[in-house]
């Protein structure tokens, strides 16, 4: 694998390890939990991250159709700690199986990427980096509040 993507898929396995330390241990009803109004719930996050990097990373850059549904993403109900891992290492597995194959020069291959237009296979590799980095201290939080409110209705 090329160094730069070395450097890249240990960035991208310390955020999804950030990622699973924030779902680990907590039952179903923190999981579905929502923090307030348009927020989203752990389940929804992660479930978002894995189809949102499949995308990026799998089909993108590395075209293998993902076949997402993103609105889907956002409506997740129900799954259990092990289920949502379970998607986000499959989504790991083939991120890296993508950025082992990939050549120097593929990083300058331009691909269609939805309303986007065209993007270079960096772009696509640099944009799911800086999304999936926004997600893990959104789920962080999101374990926080729900905690605090645990806290909350125990005291009162």
């Amino acid at each position: 694998m090329l160094p730069l993507l070395e450097a890249y898929l240990e960035r991208l396995e310390a955020l999804h390890s950030d990622m699973r330390q924030a779902l680990a241990g907590l039952p179903l009803a923190a999981l579905d939990w929502l923090p307030g109004v348009d927020m989203s719930s752990l389940a929804v996050l992660a479930t978002h991250v894995a189809g949102s990097e499949r995308y990026w990373v799998g089909e993108v850059a590395g075209g293998d159709p993902a076949h997402r549904d993103r609105a889907t993403e956002f409506r997740i109900y129900g799954l259990n700690e092990v289920e949502l891992i379970a998607r986000l290492d499959a989504t790991l597995a083939h991120s890296r199986m993508v950025l082992e194959k990939l050549t120097l020069p593929e990083l300058e291959l331009r691909r269609q990427a939805g309303d986007r237009g065209e993007v270079t296979v960096a772009w696509a590799l640099f944009h799911n980096l800086q999304h999936v980095g926004t997600h893990p201290g959104q789920m962080q939080l999101t374990r926080q509040l729900w905690e605090q409110q645990l806290i909350e209705r125990t005291e009162s």
